[in-house]
């Protein structure tokens, strides 16, 4: 059964849902009063359906998702019927829930980084569930039972590296690893909260055509919390679409995408980003091209080499092998390639937060190779960055307001408060925030909130580079788009110059004027985005863009075939 086909056409009506919400409400007590997270919701998921759940951030999607495994917090007040198998999840008691999960229903958190344990290897975490759920496995049947789960998920090699910790591991590979204990107990419902945000384009493919293949093999229902449509077209059978804690619209996946019919729907539809309609390059006249093409050089790498010191007795590792590229003032540079590539390890070297080893890269006029922190400083108040996980590049003991302002009481002293909290109202305004939230901490926000509030704090010293690192890759689709217009009227106002990181290159082909493709440490392809996207010359090139998921069900099921016409089944992987 693939995504495309409509779930009434594929499921038995007589068969007992695996998943069915009735009249769910969820309410959470907090300091600013009383939260009304899920508004009378009803959803049914039959057994062998995918059903995606979308909305904006905080539509009610991951309370959603929490609450079908009783993961609430206390604040949380819950009414209303979550019937797992038939069993009312809400009405269990803590050991009760104990032995449902795991067993009946299991969840793939959003950020696998952060769900496990790093201090203790990959067999100890996948057996921690049949420790609780199976008291007599003795240590040889869990390790052997780990290596299974790691097989049944395409990890290569399982037996030697059961032994290893999180983060020897890709961020596709501890996606893989995290599915692997959601079905180590043989749960028949599976909750992946955002499973492929902030994954490349060949990782996501790999995790769809994962999570596919265990719908398959398995029979097992899957509800999928995500904000990619892509991804929706993909995998999904059924769509239900959240907007302030209501289900607005629920249909399949074909007649969702054909036919929607609730105006915040087809808004959510116009708002996807889709590869060779809205490039930004060739949105400038060919006199604002020229000017670009021929503007002074903020940033020159060449032959630029970025290497880590091996350790107990491992060769040293080289993440960047001889780049060469150039950003010029005024041009947004898009740096695209799978996890690992070096996207990541050469922005931090342009933010002086990498040493670079070999080559030049020199950033505002200034060598990085073999800099001195104390002649960069002056230098950083024209720099901002976006980091990609927002949730770690926040101090969590500071109010919002206290975290934007932070680089203007460090650079700019002079200023006084009032200044201060007029420039951060100004600034939560522009990347659609209430002024209100400038008191609150990044806890209370959702994942697409800190990550505006990043962007706005990256922004607030007016900075001639700005380095963003998947600046909208937790972003639901509406948001996306106007953070993405956002950007694109900030720089074109004001004039900086810009390395954009993304694994999507819809966005990127949006925002970047030009584009380079890395793959394993290497410049493959370098040009302006519609050469690099639309004529690429490097087979990796074309692979990633075979591998980007559109947001149309029956297109993306041709492209899909196509794929694995060229490259066969798993070449993604």
């Amino acid at each position: 059964m693939s995504g495309t086909q409509s779930t009434q056409d594929t499921q038995d009506p007589q068969a007992v849902p695996r998943l069915a919400i009735r009249d769910l409400d969820i309410h959470f007590a907090t300091d600013g009063g009383d939260v009304h997270a899920v508004d009378t919701m009803d959803v049914e998921v039959a057994p062998g359906e995918i059903l995606a759940i979308v909305g904006e951030s905080g539509s009610g999607k991951s309370v959603t998702a929490r609450s079908i495994l009783g993961l609430l917090p206390e604040t949380a007040e819950a009414t209303g019927a979550v019937l797992v198998s038939g069993t009312d999840v809400v009405s269990l008691s803590g050991a009760q829930l104990r032995a449902l999960r795991g067993e009946d229903v299991s969840m793939i958190f959003q950020e696998p980084s952060s769900a496990m344990n790093p201090v203790f290897p990959i067999w100890w975490q996948i057996g921690e569930g049949l420790r609780a759920h199976r008291p007599g496995m003795t240590r040889k049947e869990i390790r052997a039972e780990a290596v299974a789960a790691l097989e049944k998920v395409g990890i290569p090699d399982p037996i030697e590296r059961i032994d290893r910790y999180p983060h020897e591991f890709s961020g596709g590979q501890k996606q893989r690893i995290m599915i692997a204990m959601a079905l180590a107990l043989g749960a028949e419902l599976i909750v992946a909260d955002e499973p492929t945000t902030a994954l490349d384009v060949t990782v996501q493919a790999e995790i769809l055509e994962l999570l596919r293949d265990v719908r398959d093999r398995f029979g097992t229902s899957i509800i999928v919390i995500t904000h990619n449509m892509g991804v929706v077209a993909d995998l999904a059978d059924s769509v239900a679409v959240m907007y302030h804690g209501k289900v607005i619209e629920r249909a399949g996946a074909q007649e969702l995408f054909a036919h929607p019919r609730e105006d915040y729907t087809k808004k959510l539809l116009a708002a996807v980003p889709h590869l060779g309609r809205n490039s930004a390059w060739t949105a400038l006249d060919s006199e604002q091209q020229q000017q670009i093409d021929e503007a002074h050089p903020v940033v020159v790498a060449k032959d630029l080499v970025i290497e880590y010191p091996g350790r107990l007795g491992r060769p040293p590792f080289r993440a960047v092998k001889g780049v060469d590229f150039t950003i010029r003032a005024g041009q947004v540079y898009g740096l695209v390639g799978e996890s690992g590539s070096g996207k990541t390890t050469i922005g931090r070297a342009m933010a002086g937060l990498e040493r670079t080893t070999g080559g030049s890269l020199q950033v505002l006029g200034h060598e990085m190779n073999g800099m001195k922190e104390k002649s960069f400083k002056p230098l950083r108040r024209r720099i901002g960055f976006v980091f990609q996980d927002p949730a770690t590049s926040f101090n969590p003991h500071l109010t919002i307001e206290q975290c934007i302002a932070e680089p203007l009481i460090v650079h700019e002293p002079q200023q006084g408060p009032a200044e201060h909290t007029k420039q951060v109202r100004e600034l939560l305004e522009a990347v659609e925030l209430p002024g209100s939230y400038a008191g609150r901490y990044p806890h209370e926000l959702s994942g697409g909130q800190r990550q505006r509030i990043s962007l706005a704090r990256a922004l607030v010293l007016g900075p001639e580079l700005l380095i963003a690192d998947e600046p909208t890759s937790a972003l639901d689709v509406s948001v996306q788009a106007t953070v993405l217009e956002l950007f694109r009227e900030l720089q074109s106002r004001l004039g900086f110059a810009a390395l954009f990181i993304s694994h999507d290159l819809a966005v990127v082909d949006t925002l970047a004027h030009r584009i380079g493709v890395l793959f394993r440490g290497e410049l493959v392809e370098d040009g302006h985005g519609p050469d690099v996207l639309q004529r690429p010359s490097h087979d990796y090139t074309r692979k990633l863009i075979a591998s980007l998921p559109v947001p149309d069900p029956v297109e993306q099921a041709e492209r899909r075939e196509a794929f694995i016409r060229e490259w066969g089944r798993g070449a993604a992987i």
